[in-house]
């Protein structure tokens, strides 16, 4: 291939036409389209580098007629090493397959010859590489070397460019996730202590929505004599040189519903785009004040929680006193201390994982190391890797050594969730694993010993697993030394009012609100609900219903689905008869009563 100056300058005019109205990744895709017509090759393609990946990433690729999308490509013994590392144009006219024979990506793309230049930002750092292939011999002249360098330097800058938006959206994503995510009220005022805008704590502080605040006087969130106070202190710093200042005694906050709180708070001047700015942050200081009010524990009580914290310890976390809970309790104590291999079965949602962490905390191994792995969201061909490692170069991709779950687990307890999603293929290296205590990782030579405890955990019948060939029997047997059975929300009777005061305490207090009041019909419809989701989908609904809660009362009329009551068993059988229920109720009943019978007789 040839080219003379005057070619050369209509490349250039012709790029200049062709991608004059395009910016971004439009330019770039129409840059690498031109680039292979103008210098007639099969594919031209423009590049980010990816160092500690050792890759190349496609940000525009044009092959044979058409785009590529989401390549990348490894480049240890590639052409594209060569200009990555060196930093200049390399040229290979011909047989370039036969000088790199270990890259299969020449041989896909059927490439015979080969040029690349590598793209360098202003300040010096290597963003990436233009490079051409062809599926002929190329010969690059003078002139098409400068055409191709010219190329090189639209793409630099376009790129460069590129990084400095995706630089400064970061940044202002950043701030502005910063600013909503701090448990404090942070309220931007104008010179005038008008709201120009609050983050997420501010409004939940007053009760109202950060754009309701936006363009309000300070009086509507502040007592009067507060406001006056915060108008003196912002004068004094505007007549000194402190920028910032703590507000003694604080101040008095007005909540939405027109009640009063104490806040803590500080002031802050700042100039932007020539005019004063103040930052107000203020933080509810009620329930604080509330802790030192109250009086100190009897001696007693502290006395007698020290001599049953230890009993106490392994179920810290698990809620209720239905005979099947305290079973439960009872046989985490009992299996705790020793070695043994658990196995967890319960329904979706029932807290198997918090049983297995309870075990886990009484154990002799609650100092090292809980390692969950959840079976279920593995990626096919990456179970092996990721319970046991591997080494570097073990296969395409693996640019580094990486240390497995079982490893990272070492001395402590590794927590298998949805054991019964583990292929078959897999099984039996997880077996010896649990027999011999010992594994290879992926591309290893030698053999490696682990001390781990494990817990699985699962919500299908492995037994019947077993039976229908897709679970191995001598596994489930090793796992199955010590099996725990997680009964659901349904049979725990009380326990799920206990549990629903637990979960709206906690969401309220997240969101900076009192605890809203359980009302009678509230506790009648917990204890009527069939809780097919068990402890999660009580979680969820309690969420919800604070969300939705008004003057500081809870309902449950709108947040639980309808006509899937049902009296629990174990339940109080008065209150499911004496309640009031509609025709379409019955029908329900009737039929999720039919469909019981048919399911217990199978």
């Amino acid at each position: 291939m040839s080219i003379d100056v005057n070619r050369s300058e209509e490349v250039i005019a012709g790029l200049l036409k062709n991608t004059f109205a395009e910016t971004g990744l439009e330019f770039l895709r129409a840059l690498v389209r031109f680039a292979a017509q103008a210098m007639k090759v099969s594919g031209v393609w423009v590049t980010e580098y990816v160092p500690e990946r050792q890759v190349l990433r496609a940000v525009a690729f044009w092959l044979n007629g058409r785009y590529v999308q989401d390549y990348e490509y490894v480049i240890p013994d590639t052409p594209c090493e060569q200009v990555i590392e060196n930093r200049c144009l390399i040229h290979y006219p011909d047989r370039i397959i036969e000088l790199f024979p270990d890259d299969p990506d020449l041989v896909k793309l059927n490439a015979v010859s080969y040029a690349g230049v590598p793209l360098v930002g202003l300040d010096g750092v290597l963003l990436g590489h233009l490079s051409a292939l062809d599926t002929k011999p190329m010969e690059l002249t003078d002139h098409l070397q400068s055409v191709f360098w010219f190329f090189a330097s639209r793409a630099s800058a376009e790129l460069m460019r590129l990084r400095s938006e995706s630089v400064l959206r970061r940044n202002e994503k950043r701030l502005s996730q910063l600013f909503d995510s701090t448990m404090d009220g942070i309220i931007e005022l104008d010179h005038r202590f008008r709201i120009l805008q609050a983050n997420q704590a501010a409004a939940t502080l007053f009760g109202t929505s950060g754009g309701c605040l936006s363009d309000r006087n300070l009086t509507s969130v502040l007592t009067r004599p507060s406001a006056e106070k915060l108008y003196a202190i912002g004068e004094e710093l505007g007549q000194s040189d402190q920028y910032s200042t703590w507000i003694p005694r604080g101040l008095q906050a007005v909540h939405s519903d027109g009640s009063c709180f104490p806040a803590e708070a500080s002031l802050s001047r700042f100039e932007m785009e020539g005019q004063c700015r103040y930052s107000l942050i203020l933080r509810n200081t009620r329930e604080q004040l509330e802790a030192e009010e109250r009086p100190l524990r009897a001696e007693e009580e502290r006395s007698y929680k020290e001599a049953n914290v230890a009993a106490l310890r392994p179920v810290v976390e698990i809620v209720g006193e239905s005979p099947v809970v305290r079973e439960l309790t009872a046989a985490i104590q009992q299996v705790a201390f020793t070695p043994a291999t658990v196995l967890i079965v319960g329904e979706t949602g029932t807290g198997k994982e918090l049983v297995a962490h309870a075990i886990h905390k009484a154990s002799q191994r609650a100092a090292k190391p809980f390692v969950r792995v959840n079976c279920a969201a593995i990626p096919a061909g990456l179970w092996e890797s990721e319970f046991f490692g591997h080494e570097k170069g073990a296969f395409t991709g693996a640019a580094a050594r990486r240390s497995g779950r079982f490893e990272l687990a070492h001395g402590g307890t590794i927590f298998l969730d949805e054991v019964g999603e583990i292929p078959l293929e897999l099984q039996p290296k997880l077996l010896r694993v649990l027999q011999e205590h010992e594994y290879e990782t992926v591309g290893g030579t030698h053999t490696r010993k682990v001390d781990v405890r494990v817990i699985a955990a699962t919500n299908r019948d492995l037994a019947a697993e077993v039976a229908a060939g897709r679970f191995r029997e001598d596994l489930y047997y090793r796992l199955n030394v010590f099996p725990i059975s997680v009964p659901p929300l349904r049979h725990r009777g009380d326990d799920v009012e206990v549990i629903a005061r637990r979960f709206i305490d906690r969401l309220s207090a997240r969101v900076g609100m009192h605890p809203p009041r359980l009302t009678t019909d509230c506790l009648r419809r917990l204890r009527a609900y069939h809780w097919p989701g068990n402890v999660r989908e009580l979680e969820n609904m309690m969420e919800r219903a604070v969300i939705l809660a008004h003057d500081g009362v809870l309902s449950l009329r709108s947040v639980l689905p309808p006509n899937r009551f049902k009296a629990p068993r174990g339940g109080r059988p008065s209150e499911s008869l004496n309640e009031v229920r509609t025709k379409q109720d019955l029908r329900e009943m009737e039929r999720e009563t039919l469909i019981q019978a048919l399911e217990q007789a199978k």
